[in-house]
């Protein structure tokens, strides 16, 4: 039988082959260079600094208007409980210079005032006409309360509710006769109170502000 086709050996080598063999392997083709790769803009917004505190402005201190000294009255004693210091402080920083040409028109206005009101409050006395001494002894509250003038104030209030037929600080109501009788003395403190408020604001006028005309009938 034939050989099997195992068994034979293998053909030798052709000479190209051989040849082949003996060469060194193709080189390989040079490497392109990596082109670099741009990258998308951030959408991020770019890092801000953070926002400055402004710095405080300087607050300039004015100084509070100048309070003069309230002169005193030697010839009145009791002047500093008829006149409410406080609202007479206040009326005088009305003014915008040492004249105190504001503040003591509002004083002369009232002496005005005060005097017509006494007059016509002693007339509606003789009538007994309460409800007249009611509505002046109202509108002399209001004036002397205006200007300080704490006393006469106080004073004209109890008329205004005396001619109303009302004690108020008892809490009782009154007839006619015992209202006028209240009011009788009543009208006669009121105007020692006012004379006394008078004298020291025109004194404490003279010695402290420029004398005008109206200081010419005095």
């Amino acid at each position: 039988p034939p050989p099997s086709s195992s068994s034979s050996p293998p053909p030798p080598p052709s000479p190209r082959r051989r040849q082949r063999q003996g060469r060194p392997p193709p080189a390989s083709p040079p490497s392109r260079p990596r082109r670099a790769t741009r990258r998308p803009p951030s959408s991020r917004p770019p890092p801000t600094s953070p926002p400055t505190t402004p710095m405080p402005r300087t607050i300039r201190c004015v100084p509070a208007p100048r309070r003069l000294p309230i002169a005193a009255h030697p010839a009145q004693a009791d002047a500093s409980d008829t006149i409410d210091m406080e609202t007479f402080h206040q009326i005088l920083d009305l003014d915008e210079d040492d004249t105190h040409d504001f503040s003591k028109g509002m004083a002369w206005a009232y002496f005005t005032q005060a005097s017509t009101t006494f007059v016509e409050m002693d007339e509606a006395y003789t009538k007994k006409d309460l409800a007249k001494l009611s509505s002046l002894g109202h509108f002399l509250k209001g004036s002397s309360a205006a200007l300080g003038v704490a006393r006469v104030q106080a004073s004209c209030e109890q008329i205004q509710h005396f001619g109303q037929l009302r004690d108020e600080a008892a809490g009782t109501d009154l007839d006619a006769r015992a209202a006028l009788a209240r009011i009788g003395p009543l009208l006669t403190r009121v105007k020692h109170e006012y004379a006394t408020a008078e004298a020291w604001l025109k004194k404490w006028y003279r010695d402290n502000a420029e004398p005008t005309s109206e200081d010419e009938g005095e």
